[in-house]
Order: structure tokens, then sequence, then C-alpha cells
């Protein structure tokens, strides 16, 4: 992931040249665990040479953003998978962004995928990752006013303390009983 915003020996330089040739057509953010040797995420960089319009709309002066973090299953306690499902939704969004022929039409998403311009990438300085894009996904309402919650969480918080206060009473007469502590 470091390559999407690097730059350390040059890597911003890089960056900037792929993205001003007009090379970079998309960039996908993986969630970390996935490969056997390593745990951290990884990253899939997207090249097109040429993005006029040949079959598909022309991208020229945008790139897809998409932030695959929060997509996967743990098949064990170290390694994720991505499922079937979600490499299809992966795909379809950029086939949708490309224009394909019964790929559906594209539409940015809050927190998973974002078509950003050539200005938006230069205005962060020719970072690629997705998260700066996309923005962080809606969060629903819960129709409970702040003060009220904050209230009603403060409370639980108080009666937690206080049940954790009897609980290592408890303990500390328990192992008393046992021979132990003082």
């Amino acid at each position: 992931n470091g390559s999407m915003s690097s730059n350390q020996s040059g890597e911003g330089e890089i960056r900037k040249a792929l993205v001003e040739a007009g090379l970079v057509d998309c960039m996908v953010a993986l969630p970390g665990q996935l490969f056997y040797s390593t745990q951290i995420p990884a990253c899939l960089w997207f090249l097109a040479r040429d993005r006029a319009n040949h079959g598909h709309r022309d991208r020229r002066g945008e790139i897809l953003f998409i932030d695959a973090r929060k997509l996967g299953a743990m098949v064990d306690r170290t390694h994720r998978e991505l499922t079937d499902e979600d490499v299809a939704r992966i795909a379809a969004t950029y086939h949708a962004w490309r224009g394909e022929k019964d790929a559906g039409d594209y539409a940015d998403v809050l927190g998973y995928c974002k078509a950003a311009s050539l200005d938006e990438v230069r205005k962060h300085g020719h970072v690629l990752t997705p998260g700066r894009y996309v923005g962080a996904e809606a969060v629903e309402d819960d129709g409970e006013p702040f003060d009220e919650k904050m209230q009603r969480l403060v409370g639980e918080w108080q009666a937690q303390q206080a049940e954790a206060v009897k609980l290592d009473a408890a303990i500390a007469a328990n192992l008393k009983g046992l021979g132990y502590g003082g």
C-alpha cells in the first residue's frame, strides 16, 4: 500500500508521472490478511495506455478509486478471503465505470468508490489511496438524540464500573479464602 502514497526513493515522482501520463485507470485498496506470506494490505493498480473511447467510454482525466478494505471474510484467525460476491462487486464497479456494454450505470458510493478528476488527484499531491477520495460511508441515524444517547451511555459505563468493583472484591475474597493475597 505504500506505493500509493510514499515519497521515498522517488516514488512520489514516479506516481506523479504515471498519473500525468494518463496511465492510471483504477486503484483498488484490498484488505489485509489476504496473503499467507504477509498480513499487510495490498493494492491493485489498473494501468491502461489508451483510455480514450475505444469500445468503452472516454476515461481520460479521471481515475476510479475503489476501497475494498472492508470486504472479505476471515477463514481462520490469520487469513481473509474475498468472497465470489466481493470479487464480482469490484469487477462490476470497474466495468460499469468503464462504460462497458451491459455493465449498468456507474455511480459513486460513499465509502466504497469514487471517480476522481485529475485535478482532485493533483490537489492530493498525486496520492492514490482510495480512502482519501471515497470518503467515509454514511452511518445510519438511529434517531436517538445525541444528548440522550450520551446520558444513556455514561449511565451504562457507570453501572459497568460499579459491577467491576464488586467483581474485583469477590475475586480478592476468593483468593484470600484460598490462602492467597493479604
